[in-house]
């Protein structure tokens, strides 16, 4: 038998190139972007090293950064300057989110808009959806929010919707006031397998939206379960989810690899602010090589069958690696 020497194929990087299995693409990362109302709520986040709050002008300026480097989709999260127990700057015409949305397509036509759509940033009480009397989410009350917070967006000039909350039947509920209103077109991101994880600490400094009493185990995933994921993720597609969604990443590989080979859908991942922060910990302290292991972590995404790959690193990235 003649010597296998799988070697032979590492020995330049051209090599390496040409039999590379999985490719990060540029255009296939999403950056998110957090928006603030009050300009004295823009700047820094201490819990996310090079990651900033911006106004409207300074999301427009970011974006045009973004869209110069070819990293063409950005997800908005908005910060509102006051906020009461049902969310009523979510469904404000002229909310946040919706005048970044109208701010960013007028300069950037072609930068494709995704918009966040929970209440949890908007709420006193910091929880994803309207709380009853006894201090539980109302899932319904909720979904009735959720359906026409999205037309507001939609009229705003939205590409995509991605609903985070983790209510029952709030995909059907958008999908059904969406074409309701003539935005049929619009599409829906669905935060389908979306964990109740510990990787979400530094959003909430970003986001401001920690919640007040009690968690969100309620209406988010338990950890430990699989099964439940793809129960999830075959409701939100009948439901009418265009792109289903696993979230954190990391800990969560095996969730994207087994969405990846149930469901003929684009699968998408978020790389949470919990993982970006211990990285970028770890980079600062010198531990690992920053630059190879942040291509390293991306790449673990797409091998394990994610299409789109949400990242605060999406702009790092594309510095170092813009596609000609």
């Amino acid at each position: 038998m003649m010597p296998i020497r799988p070697r032979r194929l590492r020995r330049t990087p051209a090599l390496r190139s040409l039999v590379r299995e999985h490719h990060v693409r540029v255009d296939r990362l999403v950056q998110p972007l957090f928006i603030v109302e009050r300009s004295s709520d823009a700047g820094p986040l201490q819990s996310m090293p090079g990651i900033s709050r911006f106004t409207v002008d300074g999301a427009v300026a970011e974006a045009r950064e973004l869209a110069a480097l070819g990293v063409n989709s950005v997800l908005l999260f908005g910060i509102p300057e006051r906020k009461d127990a049902a969310a009523s700057g979510n469904v404000d015409p002229n909310g946040i989110v919706q005048r970044a949305v109208r701010a960013i397509k007028a300069a950037l036509p072609d930068m494709l808009v995704i918009a966040d759509l929970c209440n949890c940033e908007y709420t006193d009480h910091g929880h994803c959806g309207i709380v009853d009397a006894a201090g539980n989410v109302d899932n319904d009350a909720t979904v009735e929010l959720l359906a026409r917070a999205a037309v507001t967006y939609a009229r705003a000039g939205v590409d995509i919707i991605a609903p985070s909350d983790m209510m029952d039947g709030r995909v059907e509920a958008i999908r059904h006031a969406l074409d309701a209103h003539g935005f049929t077109d619009i599409t829906i991101m669905a935060y389908s397998a979306k964990y109740a994880s510990a990787f979400y600490g530094p959003f909430r400094e970003a986001a401001d939206s920690t919640p007040q009493f009690g968690d969100r185990r309620t209406y988010q995933m338990d950890p430990p379960n699989a099964r439940e994921a793809m129960r999830e993720i075959a409701l939100d597609i009948d439901e009418g989810a265009d792109i289903v969604m696993v979230k954190p990443g990391l800990p969560y590989l095996d969730i994207v690899r087994e969405a990846r080979d149930t469901f003929d859908v684009p699968i998408a991942v978020y790389n949470v602010s919990g993982e970006y922060a211990m990285l970028q910990g770890a980079i600062a302290n010198g531990w690992i090589e920053g630059d190879r292991a942040i291509d390293e972590l991306l790449a673990c995404f797409v091998r394990a069958g994610a299409d789109i790959v949400i990242t605060y690193f999406a702009k790092e990235y594309a510095r170092r690696h813009r596609q000609a």
